[in-house]
């Protein structure tokens, strides 16, 4: 879930009734119904009351959990009004993670679905058998946020030797900016940078991105990673 957005459907359902019409519609711009929104989610996922005209099929009755996905103390707020499960985008949004974590955990009212806060943060762990071969894998992130603060998206692209010949000053300050919580090197590196991370946030979980060109590669970082993780 992101605030400001629940993909309920489509804007426009063609040849659905207006009341289901007018259910569905939600304006993906504007973040002042997001509230009011996760409780219609809740609803039209919890049983089914008598004289309930809209019913969600499949899903009623189902109580799926929900969790808040926020980059901002507004998702913390709603999160911990709710007395819901939070996850920080700090892989690629960081600026506001200690706040936010510091206002969802002082303000969480307990609910049916947790009694506790949970709180998720997501960061990018590129891990390899060396320090050096991580850094250069690293270079195909890099050049991905690059790339977004271009506004030029492209699809992962292979890494290169000097990932300083691709961004400019600025672009290297803005992307760095936003992969500040990144933890790039090989076994060793990595579970000093995660042990800290944790030691920093207390988060519950991490939802960790491993973003690289190659696959085998992609999927070694993930192996050394568990096995830090396991540790």
């Amino acid at each position: 879930l992101y605030p400001g957005r629940i993909d309920l459907g489509l804007g426009r359902a063609p040849g659905t009734d207006q009341m289901t019409l007018r259910a569905l519609r939600r304006d993906p711009n504007s973040a002042d119904r997001f509230p009011q929104d996760v409780l219609e989610l809740q609803a039209f996922l919890g049983p089914v009351e008598p004289g309930q005209k809209i019913e969600a099929v499949p899903g009623s009755n189902s109580n799926v959990p929900l969790w808040i996905l926020g980059s901002s103390l507004f998702g913390a707020q709603v999160a911990a009004a709710y007395g819901l499960p939070y996850g920080f985008a700090s892989h690629f949004a960081p600026q506001a993670l200690d706040d936010a974590l510091a206002t969802y955990r002082a303000n969480f009212q307990p609910s049916d679905q947790q009694k506790t806060p949970y709180a998720l943060i997501g960061v990018n762990i590129i891990a390899a058998e060396t320090n050096e071969e991580a850094k250069f894998l690293a270079t195909s992130q890099q050049m991905s946020f690059a790339n977004l603060v271009r506004g030029d998206r492209k699809l992962t692209q292979p890494p290169i030797d000097d990932i300083d010949t691709y961004w400019t000053p600025e672009e290297k300050m803005r992307a760095s900016h936003m992969l500040n919580f990144s933890i790039i090197g090989d076994a060793d590196t990595v579970k000093r940078g995660v042990e800290a991370l944790l030691a920093r946030t207390q988060a519950d979980e991490l939802m960790i991105v491993s973003d690289m060109y190659d696959v085998d590669k992609r999927l070694r970082s993930f192996e050394i990673i568990a096995n830090v993780l396991k540790d």
